[in-house]
């Protein structure tokens, strides 16, 4: 997982993959692009729509999605709606199928942080393994396959465990403040308005050609 790391406890993680992804996409869209004013003109670029479908997914499916933790909580950037979990609200973090806050107001899944599958498991090092903070651990130091640091679901669990453990620490949790319930979800309903039209935008523009 890609970490841009603002101050020790400002942080924007994505998956590893994502940069790959959002880059080859909008690399293609690009040389479509390009390619299309060569070869016809102007008139090649009003038929070029799909292409920036192309570019325009690339960003909203690959690069938009991301655990964001700051000293105030923890936002998850899904592809169609974002969640802000207040560290007070906190009451568990999962790794089973991808980084998951269970807080006072149910369950939340980041997109951003899958967990591993089998290769990624194998290629966890024992360096992957320690120095993890005190709640990764189950029955016998166990762990699963989520929380390995070199993992997106892990290396996204390591952040949220540390900083929220520093917080309890230093007695700035209350857990009975009204704070505690304030869970905020959030629609892109504007995501999904711009890709709405950029595909109603594609059927005109072949409806016309």
């Amino acid at each position: 997982m890609n970490s841009a790391n603002i101050d020790a406890s400002d942080i924007t993680l994505r998956p590893r993959s994502a940069k790959w992804f959002a880059g080859i996409t909008w690399a293609l869209a690009a040389v479509g692009l390009i390619a299309a004013a060569v070869v016809n003109g102007v008139d090649g670029l009003l038929t070029a729509w799909p292409l920036l479908v192309m570019a325009y997914l690339g960003w909203w499916v690959f690069w938009y999605p991301s655990v964001q933790i700051d000293d105030d909580g923890v936002t998850l950037h899904n592809l169609l709606r974002s969640v802000r979990v207040p560290w007070s609200a906190l009451i568990h973090v999962d790794t089973k199928f991808a980084l998951t806050l269970i807080t006072t107001r149910g369950k939340f899944t980041a997109w951003a942080a899958p967990a591993p599958g089998v290769w990624g498991t194998h290629r966890g090092k024992p360096e992957h393994v320690r120095g993890l903070p005190a709640t990764t651990y189950g029955a016998a130091d166990s762990i699963r396959p989520g929380d390995l640091k070199n993992t997106d679901s892990g290396a996204a669990a390591y952040h949220v465990r540390s900083q929220w453990a520093a917080l309890a620490e230093a007695g700035k949790l209350d857990v009975d403040s009204p704070e505690a319930a304030n869970v905020t979800k959030s629609v892109h309903w504007l995501h999904v308005g711009c890709a709405a039209a950029l595909v109603a935008a594609c059927f005109l523009a072949f409806a016309v050609a």
